[in-house]
């Protein structure tokens, strides 16, 4: 399906380059438990990466975990030691399920794979808000300077990136992600309206490639998201934005129990804005278990 939570980035553009990235996976033949799973991006564009799902070490020589969650995720600031505790965690997480097309990981997106996240974002805004295309270099860039502002912010905040592998295929690609703010400290400074609660976690900005959509991505990106707020947020409490006029995901955010709480003003549209809906879910219980089943509907 696709989906776009919200577009909390103030900025301008269209589709570009086409996105597709193979992630190379030497584990290919344990699908079902990718508990330490590495993956490497052949060159695109700028940039070259590879770089490791979760970090596993044995000898007593190596650094620390924190440490190394510290050295692969650079926020730029110095660190309590209850945020590195925080940013330990988002460098382990990994949710994985098995879709009825493929196989799908989402786990927190590192600084070298900004480029391919910047262009994901940037084609799905420009799709939804019918940008031109002579715009769509300056969306891009915006973009990317806006994900480095977030990633500045971990742990307050992250960005997800989901990962997918089509059946019987070797090769993983970019298929979606979603960006989450677990606290008060990482607030977005210019929150779409209706504004959400400045301590309450919140989702926004999610998107699904549009040759993945229809297959569940967007709906196991939302399940990742609030699974990880649960580990990192003592709040059940969580919010998103969705616009009128985007009926799929309304629907999809009902289906997985979320509800209005608030309407922008129908003079928003003197803003050139389209109106968006305020919508809260109060998380349950968090279970062990990451797997969740797939609304039927959320296929079709």
């Amino acid at each position: 399906m696709a989906t776009t939570v919200s577009v909390s980035i103030p900025i301008n553009s269209h589709p570009c380059r086409h996105l597709r990235r193979h992630l190379h996976n030497p584990y290919a033949s344990n699908h079902n438990h990718p508990t330490h799973p590495f993956v490497t991006f052949p060159n695109y564009s700028r940039c070259s990466v590879s770089l490791s799902l979760s970090a596993s070490h044995s000898s007593s020589s190596t650094p620390s975990p924190a440490e190394t969650v510290q050295n692969q995720i650079q926020t730029g600031r110095f660190l309590t030691n209850k945020e590195l505790e925080c940013l330990e965690l988002l460098g382990n997480y990994s949710y994985h399920q098995q879709l009825e097309s493929g196989f799908l990981w989402v786990r927190v997106m590192r600084e070298e794979e900004m480029d391919m996240t910047a262009t994901l974002l940037s084609e799905s805004f420009a799709e939804s808000m019918l940008i031109p295309n002579g715009y769509a270099k300056l969306l891009e860039f915006l973009v990317k300077n806006y994900l480095i502002e977030r990633r500045e912010m971990m742990p307050h905040c992250a960005t997800l990136l989901g990962v997918y592998r089509e059946n019987g295929e070797e090769d993983f690609e970019l298929a979606g992600t979603v960006e989450l703010t677990f606290d008060k400290k990482g607030y977005n400074a210019s929150p779409p309206t209706p504004n959400p609660p400045k301590n309450s976690p919140y989702i926004c900005n999610m998107a699904v490639r549009n040759p993945l959509r229809r297959r569940g991505i967007g709906w196991h990106l939302l399940k990742a998201a609030e699974e990880l707020i649960s580990r990192m947020s003592p709040s059940r409490e969580v919010y998103l934005h969705c616009r009128i006029i985007d009926e799929a995901p309304f629907n999809m955010y009902t289906r997985a129990g979320y509800g209005v709480v608030k309407t922008d003003s129908i003079l928003t549209l003197l803003t050139l804005q389209r109106r968006k809906h305020l919508m809260r879910k109060d998380l349950p219980v968090l279970e062990e278990d990451s797997a969740v089943d797939i609304p039927k509907e959320e296929l079709s």
